[in-house]
């Protein structure tokens, strides 16, 4: 029986977990290569690594001489140092193209929904993306394979740090850049694991805490709560979870009965965020490829969607990454491998698949760390239709912290969190049992702050928030300006854009429709009852952007990484 066929004789609400759990079942358990926590430097014992992806950037350039392009940029840790590469690394730009979904997600038509699973599901249990992938020698030039494309298999060297041409087979010109720069990424990073209560940011806590000590179990939020003496803004150290982190007390109240916000003598709430660019003077490595559609398909006026992920792959033969660390006989191996000349790690360019294991993916921003929570079995790609049912759990979980703070900043939410007026920390075991609460903000549409993103002026239906997180990918619309969720541009808030899942669109803003940009709007903050009138994040990267390739930045004098970016101290 089709999918679909079986939601028609469900009720709404059985349908929809049906649908979920179908999600759940007919994906095989993926391998545990994907592991972030092992690379996870907001942990006390976990070094930086140039495993840590930063972030998948992906939309149609604004240079249509020639054709059309596509911009595709992953970011990472500048490690050994801002321009120079690892040579024990291996990335991946992943790269489908494919036609508009022609399927229309109604508001409560689950048999829309169960069609649109159906179609991820016969598409990325089978697909085959190609990809572009980069290795790098020990004099810092770069390997770049093209496999999987329509013109076939080839691979060029290139140089690092150097804006060049790579010509394919058929004389498309591909841009490139593999190099240093400005990290593009802006947002108060500090302030969203303060909304959440997360531990390792504010507090010396390495991998191998309880996990409780991770999200601690008090009330998400937007706004403090008062007691919350853990993470509300601490005048005498306002560097907490910036440059400071103290030693969490071996007595400390890891949970709060929140009774009200926290407010000043006029009455006043606090954001829980500063509005700062936790990415100020830092630099990132990163690939940027500007590349011909018509490179990516044979059908360029057909497959108008680009879809997009990273990955990094370590050597197995490096011991950087204690996770991933060969052990004593592998090690072993590796000694009489190398005696007989078969060492791997001997080669100029070693981009065989065999000698790596995949380390970090990156396809939607803040999916990982908003809705996967970063657990080891759930970082599995950009493949996770199985983590659909525990979604729901999360997002329910999610809705009782931030809703009540969405309301009590006069901003109407899609979550129904029964009026309550104090956020709430409360977990769900049943999807059942969440999904009502969060019905709205999945099948919502999310507004756009204006039409300026359809530049096409063609018939694109807004994107839902439960388009968004399955599968974690970034799809690029070329009928668009490719701003997120129709791809991701540098310029782009998404921190804030995340955050305006919770808005109800409908009406929430006044009367007026809410969209994705209306917690970046300074107005809003002009009237609302908080000090200081600061957006959630900042409104602007920490230098512009250019309208030339590679687009981001130069690197910032010393904005390498440091070995020790915090100071430990007891309070």
């Amino acid at each position: 029986m089709k999918l679909k066929t079986l939601i028609k004789s469900l009720t709404p609400s059985t349908a929809l977990i049906a649908l979920l759990l179908s999600g759940w079942s007919f994906i095989a358990p993926a391998a545990d290569h994907n592991d972030p926590n092992a690379v996870n430097s907001i942990f006390s014992n976990i070094p930086v690594s140039s495993a840590d992806l930063y972030g998948m950037f992906g939309y149609p350039s604004d240079d249509k001489s020639g054709g059309e392009k596509v911009v595709l940029a992953l970011t990472f840790a500048p490690l050994p140092k801002t321009g120079i590469f690892d040579r024990d690394m291996l990335y991946k730009i992943k790269v489908n193209a494919e036609p508009r979904h022609s399927i229309k997600l109604e508001e409560h038509s689950l048999q829309g929904i169960a069609s649109y699973v159906d179609g991820l599901k016969d598409k990325y249990l089978r697909l085959k993306a190609a990809e572009i992938r980069v290795t790098f020698s020990t004099d810092n030039r770069a390997k770049v394979d093209f496999l999987g494309f329509p013109e076939g298999d080839f691979s060029q060297v290139v140089d690092t740090n150097k804006i060049l041409d790579i010509t394919t087979p058929a004389g498309h010109k591909i841009k490139s850049f593999l190099g240093g720069r400005d990290d593009p990424f802006f947002n108060d990073l500090p302030g969203f694991f303060r909304s959440i209560n997360y531990g390792p940011q504010y507090y010396r806590i390495p991998d191998t805490d309880p996990m409780d000590h991770r999200e601690l179990p008090i009330p998400k939020t937007l706004l403090e709560i008062e007691g919350n003496t853990l993470f509300n803004y601490d005048p005498e150290h306002p560097g907490h979870g910036v440059t400071t982190k103290f030693y969490l007390p071996e007595d400390a109240k890891i949970t709060l009965d929140a009774k009200r916000y926290k407010t000043d003598d006029q009455g006043n709430y606090r954001l829980v965020y500063s509005g700062r660019d936790a990415q100020k003077g830092r630099n990132i490595n990163g690939l940027v490829f500007e590349v011909p559609l018509a490179f990516i398909t044979q059908k360029p006026q057909q497959d108008r969607i680009v879809r997009i992920w990273g990955e990094s792959w370590v050597s197995k033969a490096s011991s950087k990454i204690a996770h991933y660390a060969p052990s004593f006989w592998q090690s072993l191996w590796l000694g009489i491998a190398g005696f007989f000349g078969n060492d791997p790690t001997t080669l100029e360019f070693n981009d065989n698949d065999a000698n790596y294991n995949r380390v970090d993916t990156v396809g939607v921003p803040f999916l990982d760390a908003g809705l996967s929570e970063r657990y080891d079995d759930r970082n599995i790609g950009a493949n996770n239709l199985k983590l659909s049912l525990h979604f729901v759990k999360r997002f329910g979980h999610l809705g009782w912290g931030f809703g009540p703070s969405v309301t009590a900043l006069g901003i109407d939410t899609c979550f129904d969190h029964d009026n309550s007026p104090i956020s709430v920390y409360k977990t769900y075991k049943l999807a059942t049992k969440a999904f009502p609460r969060a019905k709205k903000c999945f099948f919502q549409e999310l507004n756009m702050p204006d039409d300026s993103w359809n530049n096409s002026g063609k018939d694109i239906p807004l994107r839902r928030t439960f388009e968004l997180f399955i599968p974690n990918l970034t799809s690029i619309d070329m009928d668009t300006t490719g701003t997120w969720p129709f791809g991701r541009r540098f310029e782009d808030q998404v921190a804030t854009r995340f955050l305006s899942t919770f808005l109800d669109m409908e009406s929430g803003c006044g009367g007026q429709k809410c969209n994705v940009e209306t917690l970046g709007d300074l107005s809003l903050w002009d009237k609302a009852p908080v000090m200081p009138k600061n957006p959630p994040n900042p409104l602007f990267n920490d230098a512009p952007f250019s309208k030339d390739f590679p687009y981001m930045p130069p690197p910032w004098p010393g904005g390498d990484i440091q070995e020790e970016e915090y100071e430990y101290i007891n309070r």
